[in-house]
């Protein structure tokens, strides 16, 4: 099955009001359903599955992730609605490193007040103004990157230095050959950043090695794991070595089309990408590929791969039974290699020095790891190390504890929380599993002495009930469960009962679940019962 051709831009015979209204206004679905011929019902279904274009009165979105709430999101959100502004509260930005986070429009807005609202008088174009980025400005955006270069701390992904173009890495992967480069990645050690955890030269290899010689590459840039902000860092300072690695992936597998799936709240790493794409072909590299953007319209399951896969195809974004696996039939049914931003920003480097220099890299694990940090830290920000380095070590490039550390939150909401006393764990994909969690996409939130695990955990459960797509009964069903459970302990009063039944839904979920997200939503609660049960006994006394 070949990719169906765009639509004629026939934008002229739209009625004004459907071309500037956005969103799943009425009269949208049957207009489009009437230029493409694709039923209104598939339209309307489709678009109403992505928050973004589900309800488009709300302009005004407050990110309540755990980073933004410790910074006080909760009172930002009731100032705007206070004001009468259509505003509601989501999660999350990818804006952790400056909370709190707002979105207007798709415009991310940093370090927003509720004086700040107050100020603006209702007028959300003076905050546009005093805090969104722009590319005068992305130094503030991009937050902390450390720490400095040094012989003795040799990087990868070095998102201090400058972009280059000169596609050396490209000509070099195209000299070795797909079975060179395959053994270079084995050596290397390289596996999925984007949470998984997954050797890359195993897929590279499946994938040319299948008889079907149509092939895709798709870059998954969805960043939407609460705490998470590093593919940001790496699409807005070092696009060149994303697309250096795509245009190296897409030789050395067969492939001639490169999707590029940009969570829809990127605006300025679009730009970013979308120029160095440019560059890079103008320099006379790659100029046989085929790079296509692609926008997210906000549905933090299309992070998934093959629910990503899916909102290509133009459907909701729903994940896939597996088998089969992408690799033999992904994007409209062909073989396709999918990697996260920073897994594909590495292959540069490996190309360059090699798959040993890489394994060296690292302590515990192969290679540099891009670590983001967020929370009761001095600075938050991306920090890239050696994989393996303990939180401690990772806090003292970050500047420091805010307040006595409690508990943390090694990868993203996904993996739970872990007490202050396993602060001495490597923070790799192997130590971190043995401890009931998980590194993740390393997006690390750090809890002083003030935080309440209860709250923290009812936190993650909100944004796991409201993002589950509800494709299978046990993530749709469990996920509001859980968080119902807590919401009627915490305000009604209810004893401990009201939790009894954790544990068996953790395990139906963990068991039945099609995908990832609903095996990892009840550990944020399940990980702050067992290790901080004092924070849920005030539940009980009231």
């Amino acid at each position: 099955m070949q990719p169906p051709s765009p639509p004629a831009d026939d934008r002229s015979e739209m009625p004004h009001e459907v071309q500037t209204a956005g969103g799943l206004r009425p009269g949208v679905s049957a207009e489009v359903a009437r230029r493409t011929g694709v039923p209104e019902a598939h339209v309307y279904g489709t678009s109403s599955f992505f928050h973004l274009l589900a309800d488009p009165d709300t302009k005004v979105r407050v990110c309540t992730g755990l980073s933004c709430q410790l910074a006080g999101s909760h009172e930002l959100l009731a100032q705007a609605q206070a004001s009468g502004l259509p505003a509601k509260g989501c999660s999350c930005l990818a804006a952790c490193d400056a909370p709190p986070a707002v979105l207007r429009d798709r415009r991310v807005l940093t370090e927003v007040t509720p004086a700040d609202v107050e100020a603006a008088a209702g007028d959300w174009r003076r905050l546009v103004a005093a805090h969104a980025p722009d590319e005068a400005s992305e130094r503030r955006w991009r937050g902390h990157v450390g720490p400095e270069r040094s012989e003795e701390q040799p990087l990868a992904m070095d998102l201090l230095a400058e972009p280059d173009f000169t596609g050396a890495a490209f000509a070099q992967a195209g000299a070795w050959g797909v079975e060179r480069l395959v053994e270079e990645l084995k050596a290397s050690g390289l596996q999925g950043r984007g949470g998984a955890g997954f050797p890359a030269h195993i897929k590279w290899n499946a994938v040319s090695n299948e008889a079907e010689t149509t092939r895709y590459v798709v870059l998954n840039a969805d960043e939407g794991e609460p705490g998470t902000f590093k593919d940001r860092e790496v699409l807005l300072r070092r696009p060149d070595l994303v697309v250096e690695g795509l245009a190296i992936a897409a030789q050395a597998i067969g492939a001639q089309d490169i999707y590029l799936y940009l969570r829809g709240e990127f605006e300025l790493p679009w730009r970013t990408i979308e120029a160095a794409i440019a560059t890079f072909q103008g320099n006379g590299h790659g100029t046989d590929l085929r790079f296509h953007l692609h926008a997210g319209h906000g549905a933090y399951i299309c992070g998934e791969e093959t629910a990503l896969l899916e909102a290509l195809e133009g459907k909701r974004g729903m994940p896939r039974l597996k088998p089969p696996f992408p690799t033999q039939v992904g994007l409209w049914g062909k073989p396709t290699l999918i990697h996260n931003v920073e897994t594909i920003a590495c292959v540069p480097a490996i190309v360059r020095h090699g798959g040993a220099w890489f394994r060296d890299l690292g302590r515990t694990e192969p290679g540099t790891k891009l670590y983001c940090i967020s929370g009761h830290v001095v600075r938050p920000g991306t920090y890239e190390l050696p994989l393996g380095v303990t939180l401690d070590e990772l806090v003292a490039a970050a500047g420091g504890y805010v307040g006595e550390l409690k508990a943390f939150s090694p990868g993203g909401a996904s993996s739970g929380f872990l007490p202050a006393e396993q602060r001495d764990l490597p923070l790799d994909y192997g130590n971190l599993a043995k401890a009931g969690s998980m590194l993740g996409s390393a997006g690390l939130v750090v809890l002083n002495q003030d935080a309440n695990l209860r709250d923290a955990a009812l936190e993650q459960l909100r944004f796991f009930s409201a993002e589950s797509c509800g494709q299978c009964a046990p993530c749709r069903i469990g996920t509001r469960f859980l968080e119902e459970a807590v919401e009627r302990r915490k305000r009604q009063g209810v004893g401990p009962e009201a939790l009894d039944q954790v544990a068996e839904i953790a395990w139906q979920m963990n068991e039945g679940s099609i995908c990832g997200l609903g095996q990892a939503a009840p550990l944020p609660l399940t990980s702050a019962l067992q290790y901080f049960p004092e924070d849920f006994a005030e539940d009980a006394a009231r």
